[in-house]
């Protein structure tokens, strides 16, 4: 199994990192794609996917919460990341109108300049939308061109879901959509094309009820197992190809 989605750079897991590999790898991952979201924790990625290159799959990107946040040099620091790391993805990036009052002039410019050097780069984008998907979609068909695209942990409409397919998209299923209150949104899964299926965790955040592992009341990355076999239950998916999909997405 491999975690498409997690921030294993996230200070609240400093110092246990080792350890939570060793954890994830005691139950069957073989991988995850640990996401950056802005300069701040950039070198912190770079630092992991350095010391376990075999495992995390680094990917660098602005978060739509972070624009406030970024220098006058972002864009040409994302760049060496990027080439530092010549496997990298772009992520997490997107759009955000879910908090509260967000900067959307601010967001649109970060987003497509983020498009813009990933076509040019020709690397995959790990997008983040909440509440946002009439804009997300605009400025996706105002691409000639899109880069391969992942919608994390997909929470939109299956109506959303089928106008995204035709662009390329694929979708994560995380943890947090094994609560009770999001029946329809699990419905909405079966609905979708297997081989466009991924799995996360989004540690340390968006933690599944009744967690097999947790670490201080945060989402341990080791609870991708329960992920996967809910998945497979719903959309009859083996959960194999949720790996192969990640691996041919990320290559």
């Amino acid at each position: 199994m491999i975690d498409a989605h997690n921030h294993l750079q996230d200070p609240r897991f400093l110092g246990k990192q080792d350890q939570l590999i060793a954890e994830m790898k005691a139950v069957g991952i073989t991988g995850c794609v640990v996401n950056g979201t802005s300069e701040a924790d950039w070198p912190a990625v770079s630092a992991l996917a350095t010391k376990h290159p075999s495992f995390i799959f680094p990917a660098f990107g602005l978060h739509p919460w972070k624009v406030d946040e970024r220098s006058p040099i972002w864009l040409e620091t994302l760049l060496d990341y990027l080439q530092k790391h010549p496997t990298a993805t772009l992520g997490e990036c997107g759009l955000d109108r879910w908090i509260k009052n967000p900067d959307l002039d601010a967001q649109h410019l970060v987003f497509q300049q983020q498009l813009d050097l990933a076509l040019r780069l020709d690397r995959p984008v790990t997008i983040h939308c909440l509440k946002a998907w009439g804009p997300l979609l605009k400025e996706l068909r105002n691409l000639t061109y899109l880069p391969k695209f992942l919608l994390h942990s997909f929470n939109g409409s299956l109506e959303t879901a089928q106008e995204l397919l035709p662009l390329g998209a694929h979708f994560s299923f995380s943890g947090h959509f094994l609560h009770p209150r999001k029946e329809k949104l699990r419905q909405t899964f079966t609905q979708l094309p297997s081989d466009r299926l991924m799995i996360e965790t989004d540690a340390p955040d968006m933690s599944p009820p009744n967690p097999k592992h947790s670490l201080q009341d945060l989402n341990h990355p080791a609870n991708l197992p329960q992920v996967a076999k809910e998945l497979n239950r719903l959309t009859k998916t083996p959960i194999e190809q949720f790996t192969l999909n990640t691996l041919d997405f990320f290559d």
